[in-house]
Formats: C-alpha cells, structure tokens, sequence
C-alpha cells in the first residue's frame, strides 16, 4: 500500500471505506446532512455497489427534502438485492414523501411481509393508508392518464404530500359505518371515472408478454399494475368508508357548510391551496430553496386576507405554511428566522388545540436549536413534546436526540436515563436499528460515568443488533469503541 492510502490496484482500502461510513453515519446522527452525504459519496467511490452506503446517503437526501434522489439512492441499494428491506423501506420512505402514496404502499407491504417484526413497515403502511384517505376524501382534480399507453408508469414529476389542514377543508369527521359486501355496481359508483382504469389495468395484467417487461427505472411491470390495482381497491375500501351509498346528505352539509351563495369559492380555495403547496414542496425537493420561500410567502399573504368564512380553519392552514417557511429557512442556513416561524406555527397550534400541529412545530423547533449547538434550549421543546408522541418509533427516536443533547452538554446522568428509554421503547416495537442506536448512547453514558463495565455491556448489545443487520459500518465502530472500553476494565 502506498502512502496515499490507494492500494496497487488504484482503489482504497476497506479501512478507509469503514471510516467513511462511520463518519457518514455520524454526520448524519448530529443533523449535519450535507456533511454526511459527502462522506457517503467518497465512499461509494471505494465500493460503488454497497447497499448500506446508498441508503445512509439516501436518508440524508429524505431529510433535506430531495425525494428525488432519496429515491434514487434507495433504487440503487436494491439494484443487487430487491428483497433488502432496509432499501424496500427507503424507498417506500421516498416515495411517500415525493406523495406517491399508493406506490409507497405497495413498497411498505412488501417490507412487511419480508419483516413482520419490524414496527416501521407496519407504521408507514398505517400512514400510507391515512394518506391515500386523505386524497380520496377531496374530487381528484386531475385524472389518471392510461388510455391506449403505460405513460402512467413513468413518474414524470412530483408530488407534494398534502397537509391535513387543507384537506380538511372539504371533509368533515369520518361517520363510523360498517362493513358491507362490495357490489361491482357499488365499486363503480364509488370509483366513478377510476373505475374504466381499474378494469384497463385487470386487462393489462392478462397480457402475459407485456408484464413481463420493465420500467425505466427497472420495476417490473407487473408489479407497478399490481401496485396500481392494490391502490384503487384501497381506494375504494376508503371510499366506502367516506362517502357510503346515500353520501349525497353529508355533501350536502359540506357544502352548505363551506359553500358562499351562488359559487363554489370553497372548492376553488382548496384547489388553489393544494396546487400551491404542491408549487412550495416541489422548489425546495429540487434544493431552490429560496423559490420554495417566496412561493410560501406569496400563498402566506392570499391566505391572510380571506376571512373565517372562506376558510374555517384558517389559523391551521396558516400554522402549516409558517412550517413551510422555517423548513425553507432551515435550508437557506437563516436559522433565527426559521425559529420564528416555528415558533409563530407552535402558537397557532395551542390557540386551535392541535396536538398534532402542537409536536410538529416543537419538534422543529427542537431540531433548530439542536442544528445551531443550543442543546438545553432542544431539551426544553423536545421534552414538551414528549407526552404528544403516542407511536414507539418516534418515541425512541426523540428519547435518543433528547439523550444526545445531554451527552453534549456533558449532562451523563440524563444521558444514561434517556438512552435507557429509548431502549425501552425500541424493544416495545422490536426495532433491532433503535435498540443498536440506544444502546451505543447508554454506552457512551456510563463509560462518561466511569461505570466501564455497564458501557462494555451496551456496546456488547449494540454489537449484536448491528450484527442482525448485517451493518458492517456500525460493527466496526461499535467493535472500536468496545475495545477502547475493555482497556478500562480492571485485569
């Protein structure tokens, strides 16, 4: 090997690549995306094909808000390996985010399938489902374009996820109706001008030479109708609950509710508020972040001047689009600014007693302060977040930042506590990636603590979940710093 750390064939060595790795996955623990990706780049230059390397960058790209190459990254880490459940749930993550949720779907299902016991596949399933609700509960506004071609199978451009308080708009609170058997008179009724692409797409699938081809993107066609076909009978399983036979009487109160005299300004509004929102994410996916600010700005300055009656729940939608602007900020690197309108968007929420508007504005705002190295300031949010958060994994999620934030401020005692409860709670959901991540925290704390033979205990943990994902970077760095413990331990 020379001194340059090239070996005589031109590549680097599978330390250097290790290192990379630990330090992409290090980056990315501390927020610091950018940092990370560039680490995970060089990596790939020493190992082009390394599933891990793909989806560690394509996490970065999901947290930035480049759905687009998130997903590219997680097609990449599956090129070799399409039963990689790791790359099956970035890429179902992605695809989510970009609001392609019936696709997202069909990715979260068959990471089920090949992980029951993983809690993310069946949570993203659950939010996947609520989503495509969602879009079902409000006319789709543009149709489904599959007479005579498969143009539909090419995604030509994104999507943004729609925020609930638009939505809202339109649909009131779901009636609990039961079950009852589907009809094809009843699946047409419900389906209307989808129902002419579902029975296109049943034709499709009988063509045995035509699903045995492939996307540009190297799906299988058979798979992306099967997909499709999945999407529509959810769709009208949704329906079914929304908008039962005889739905005409909840429009009618909709629309008695939301309609001014002679127009039909309401579904105008919503229209408008969706396709602008869809304007604000699709700038800052494709990284124009100040495009993304301007558009949220425009649309902040139409909303204000409508009145209650216009828009009933006007100060969510106004809290949603602050959100917009401090996530548009956050990129932009104005970090005091983005406080603002995070903190403008938290105060809304408490005014409307929107719990989930409420953890999402102090779980960006913890994120800010976390960013700019203000850690007491992200345990004062995140620690009121904390009685909001109802699922396990975002609970052992903000149980480990709140720990890290901690471990920063050399506060070791209430390091160790919350690395514990995120243990706690990854082992709730059987998440083998949060009970590895917990684990190194408790670790890191008790070493901190002078307790070396607990910090080896939890490193020797840590080790064995890295080792059922087959995550060659984690091992390594856990397998260092188990070392470095041992030398502490009394002979």
């Amino acid at each position: 090997m020379s001194d340059t750390g090239v070996d005589q064939d031109g590549q680097k060595p599978k330390g250097v690549f290790s290192t990379l790795m630990a330090d992409g996955d290090w980056m990315y623990t501390k927020g610091e995306y950018k940092k990370a990706i560039q680490s995970y780049t060089t990596a790939l230059t020493s190992k082009p094909d390394d599933k891990t390397c793909y989806v560690g960058r394509s996490k970065c790209y999901l947290k930035m808000g480049q759905s687009e190459n998130a997903l590219k990254d997680a097609e990449a880490s599956l090129k070799e390996d399409k039963s990689y459940f790791e790359g099956l749930y970035q890429k179902a993550e992605a695809l989510y985010y970009m609001g392609e949720f019936e696709f997202g779907l069909v990715f979260y299902h068959r990471g089920q399938k090949l992980r029951p016991q993983i809690q993310e596949f069946r949570l993203g399933i659950q939010k996947a489902q609520e989503a495509i609700e969602n879009s079902v509960a409000s006319p789709p506004s543009v149709k489904l374009e599959i007479k005579g071609d498969l143009s539909f199978l090419q995604k030509d451009e994104e999507r943004a996820q729609p925020i609930a308080a638009i939505l809202n708009l339109t649909t009131e609170k779901k009636l609990q109706t039961k079950k009852t058997p589907k009809s094809e008179k009843t699946t047409k009724q419900q389906l209307g001008e989808f129902y002419s692409d579902k029975k296109y797409l049943e034709t499709l699938l009988k063509d045995e030479d035509l699903v045995k081809g492939k996307t540009k993107s190297g799906e299988r066609l058979q798979d992306v109708i099967q997909g499709c076909l999945t999407y529509l009978d959810s769709c009208t399983e949704f329906w079914n609950q929304e908008r039962p036979i005889g739905a005409q009487k909840k429009e009618g109160k909709v629309k008695q509710k939301h309609c001014t005299k002679g127009h039909s300004a309401p579904s105008e509004t919503v229209q408008f508020l969706l396709k602008s929102l869809d304007d604000i994410d699709a700038e800052l996916t494709s990284g124009n972040a100040e495009g993304s600010l301007m558009k949220a700005e425009e649309v902040m300055k139409v909303v204000q001047g409508w009145s209650e009656k216009e828009v009933p729940n006007k100060k969510e939608v106004i809290g949603s689009l602050h959100s917009c602007i401090g996530n548009a900020l956050i990129d932009l690197g104005d970090m005091d600014k983005a406080l603002e309108h995070h903190q403008k968007d938290l105060e809304l929420a408490k005014q409307c007693k929107l719990p989930d508007a409420m953890s999402r504005a102090l779980d960006n705002i913890g994120r800010v302060y976390a960013q700019i190295g203000q850690f007491a300031q992200a345990i004062e949010f995140w620690e009121i977040k904390v009685p909001l958060v109802c699922g396990g994994l975002e609970k052992t999620w903000l149980f480990h930042e709140i720990g890290r934030c901690y471990l920063e401020l050399n506060r070791h005692e209430e390091a160790q506590d919350y690395g514990v409860r995120s243990v706690a709670a990854a082992d709730e959901i059987a998440d083998e990636k949060w009970q590895m991540n917990g684990h190194v925290l408790v670790a890191q704390a008790e070493l901190k603590l002078g307790n070396f033979g607990s910090g080896v205990f939890h490193f020797e943990r840590a080790l064995t979940q890295a080792r059922l994902q087959e995550d060659d970077s984690a091992m390594n760095v856990i397998q260092k710093a188990l070392d470095e413990a041992k030398q502490h331990l009394p002979q």
